[in-house]
């Protein structure tokens, strides 16, 4: 759950939206954990989420590159074998 910080987000979410205040505080709950998300965890969920979508390893990879530089707070440039050593171990 957000804490106290938050309240301020979660009052104007609750007031600008048909949200109340405890949906306010799910959303800002999803949108933390969301960005706090760290890269291995990352890096694996969407390689999950697209293998389900039946693309290739050699897709995901590339997709994945791209996807880690337009996050919020970018993460290092990874290689492929970075990717794949992540997901692999």
């Amino acid at each position: 759950m957000p804490d106290q910080q938050h309240s301020d987000l979660i009052e104007h979410l609750s007031r600008i939206t048909a949200l109340s205040e405890a949906q306010s505080q799910q959303v800002v709950a999803e949108m933390l954990a969301f960005f706090n998300e760290d890269i291995e965890s990352f890096i694996r969920r969407r390689h999950r989420e697209m293998q389900q979508q039946g693309f290739s390893n050699t897709r995901i990879f590339a997709a994945v590159q791209a996807e880690l530089s337009g996050r919020l707070f970018p993460a290092e440039q990874l290689t492929e074998r970075k990717i794949r050593r992540t997901i692999y171990g």
